[in-house]
């Protein structure tokens, strides 16, 4: 087994060696391009990414970047309300947009003898936008029913977002990125207006062109397109409140007749992917497939769900793809007659054995095989290269920081893992919540 996982990695080392062609340029005005080469269909992926997202809203005024990517597919100076996406259509594309905590995101994917015009129409509603106070009526309308589908009507969305709520006590990670209901629904002409008037601009903005592109070629569109935007003069620097020390655990227990099934859920703060500090990030990649990535063959699942049969469901997860600190999380859903303190017992005794053993050599080359091959299939997507490489240079990572990752991920050792785990699996900056139906289940 072990010379498979060994010829296995020499083999993906070979493919990996293929890089993706990276092109990096920045315009007069500020504006970043990211060129990705990729020749084999004539088929190009523009996305141009702002480097703000809900975490950037004032406070009071939540879901405004939301709200604000809605309205950015309404009317222009020379667009008509609904042209944008119909002439991406008529060109046989496809575009959407979407919001997360750190950016805002915009895509057109489209046979590459289209690029000019997709740069021509996304350049013109950076600058000129037109909306009016029935056009914000209208899509604050549709995200508050698009709240009230993913989350109102989800005990599992309303939980989490109490669960993040008392995780950061401080930063705005806390505060949904669909916004407060009580906060959308007070959002007006004017606060769209003041969020795209001082943050939609090229020196705001990272523009990624993925595909059957000649790199000069999209420079110069870019030139012509975006080079004549101004800069935002008065572009604030990126700061946020940050957490301070966490001393306490917290815990919350959320009760919804809707729940069917209850389950536990335990939430740390975490290091995030930082510029040339990516190590932790890494190994906390390991550290959630080792405890929970597979019900075979993690330690939560094969201690709770096959040997003791003291739930029905565990997992592990990581997320450091953040601009600010990242979170780890642990899940566990009990078995029938199983209550959630046992079942919470059970998950601590087994996170405790975990780290006074020896970690398993042969499962970490596994992982190592499986993350190296997961990056070699990723080159095959044109798209998830331009999401990967505008998330990153939003997040404050850099194009060389996204290309050290795979080797960086590759270096993880056994070590590295029980280190971070000691530093991440502590109570006091974590919050464990308890869903259930109702209150008598909640013992």
């Amino acid at each position: 087994m072990k010379r498979l996982y060994a010829g296995l990695a020499l083999l993906l080392s070979s493919v990996a060696a293929q890089a993706e062609e990276v092109t990096t340029y920045t315009l007069d005005n500020g504006m970043e391009v990211v060129v990705i080469e990729d020749n084999r269909a004539p088929v190009v992926v523009q996305m141009l990414w702002y480097k703000v997202g809900s975490a950037d809203e004032p406070v009071g005024a939540s879901g405004v970047a939301h709200l604000l990517e809605h309205l950015l597919f309404k009317g222009t100076d020379v667009l008509a309300p609904g042209e944008f996406s119909a002439t991406v259509a008529a060109n046989g594309g496809r575009d959407n947009a979407f919001t997360s905590y750190d950016y805002t995101a915009y895509f057109q994917r489209i046979a590459s003898d289209r690029l000019e015009l997709m740069m021509q129409m996304e350049s013109n509603r950076m600058n000129n936008l037109r909306i009016t106070a029935e056009d914000v009526e209208t899509e604050r309308q549709v995200v508050l029913e698009e709240r009230n589908q993913r989350t109102e009507n989800s005990p599992g969305a309303l939980a989490r977002e109490q669960f993040r709520a008392a995780l950061f006590q401080n930063h705005r990670y806390g505060v949904p990125i669909i916004g407060w209901k009580h906060e959308m629904e007070q959002l007006d002409l004017q606060d769209a207006l003041d969020f795209y008037d001082l943050y939609y601009a090229p020196n705001n903005t990272v523009l990624v062109v993925a595909g059957d592109v000649d790199p000069d070629e999209v420079l110069a569109l870019a030139e012509r397109y975006y080079g004549v935007i101004p800069a935002e003069e008065n572009l604030p620097v990126r700061e946020r409140p940050q957490e301070p020390p966490q001393r306490a655990e917290r815990r919350i227990t959320y009760v919804d007749e809707r729940v069917s099934q209850p389950y536990l859920a335990r939430s740390y703060l975490a290091p995030e992917r930082d510029p040339g500090a990516q190590e932790d990030a890494a190994a906390l990649v390991y550290l959630a497939e080792l405890l929970g990535g597979s019900s075979f063959t993690s330690a939560l699942g094969q201690a709770l769900q096959f040997d003791t049969q003291t739930a029905i469901f565990a997992s592990a997860s990581y997320n450091g793809s953040s601009l600010d600190t990242g979170t780890f999380g642990l899940v566990v859903a009990p078995a029938d007659g199983v209550s959630l303190s046992q079942a919470e017992a059970a998950m601590d005794a087994e996170v405790a054995a975990f780290m006074a053993r020896d970690i398993d050599l042969e499962r970490m080359e596994s992982i190592r095989a499986q993350l190296r091959a997961s990056e070699i299939y990723a080159m095959d997507d044109t798209q998830a290269l331009a999401q990967r490489y505008g998330a990153a240079l939003t997040q404050s990572l850099t194009v060389a920081d996204v290309q050290a990752w795979p080797d960086i991920l590759q270096a993880v050792t056994p070590e590295d893992v029980k280190a971070v785990a000691e530093k991440v699996l502590n109570r006091d900056q974590a919050v464990t919540g308890w869903v259930v139906a109702t209150q008598e289940e909640a013992r």
